[in-house]
């Protein structure tokens, strides 16, 4: 045991910086961030049209609704090896290739906009009813009660939902390194699977490990700071 930790320790890839665990780590932690925030810039307003459309009275806006939540649905089904295969033309037609961190981020991002539509979607859906009534009952417009109740209400929830889906893009970013994504993904693919270095596998396993219990840490956090029923309890 003590021999093949020795071994493992003496590894030059596990302590050099190009090519290493380290830089490995920065790629994934930034295909995670930018993913995160095209997500909630595109998933937030798609979760809340859901939420606005689904009763209106309307029946061509009944309609858009449920073409958008199929569609919505649809994405979300697709296993997401499958889905970054699939969407090599598309990423290689906007970043000019079709591997590294660029390109896997357009996937990245379609795969986590629908699942994170959804959560949202759920997240306003907590909110009492009675309580957008009341609101609206005072002359607020559509536009006010999504401003001043809908996400103040539901912010602990859309903050829970944002941890829970950077987590799963995460876990996402080390299925694309299969396909030559960059990140921690790719390191344990390429050295550690194909290449038979178990420690490499180890290294990466343990670092995404702590990246979520981070994440896990922080967004726990964040939601408890906003969460005015947690301070009035």
């Amino acid at each position: 045991m003590i021999e093949t930790l020795q071994e493992w320790l003496s590894n030059p890839l596990l302590v050099r910086w190009d090519g290493g665990p380290w830089q490995a780590t920065l790629v994934t932690l930034y295909m995670t961030a930018v993913t995160m925030a095209l997500t909630v810039l595109l998933g937030l307003p798609l979760g809340v049209a859901l939420f606005e459309t689904d009763d209106s009275a309307s029946p061509l806006v009944r309609k858009i609704n449920q073409v958008t939540g199929f569609v919505v649905n649809v994405l979300r089904s697709f296993p997401f090896f499958i889905l970054i295969i699939a969407l090599i033309p598309i990423t290689s037609a906007i970043t000019g290739r079709s591997t590294g961190p660029n390109a896997a981020m357009i996937a990245l991002t379609i795969a986590a906009v629908p699942f994170a539509a959804r959560l949202f979607e759920l997240n306003l859906r907590e909110i009492p009813a009675g309580k957008i009534e009341a609101v609206r009952m005072m002359g607020a417009s559509r536009w006010q009660v999504i401003r001043q109740v809908l996400i103040p209400e539901a912010l602990p929830g859309l903050i829970g939902s944002i941890t829970t889906t950077t987590i799963a893009v995460i876990g996402y970013t080390a299925m694309a390194g299969s396909v030559n994504s960059g990140g921690l993904g790719q390191l344990a693919y390429n050295r550690g699977y194909t290449g038979y270095q178990t420690e490499i596998i180890v290294v990466t396993v343990i670092l995404l490990i702590a990246i979520v219990i981070l994440v896990q840490l922080i967004g726990d956090r964040l939601s408890r700071a906003v969460d005015h029923r947690a301070r009035t309890a």
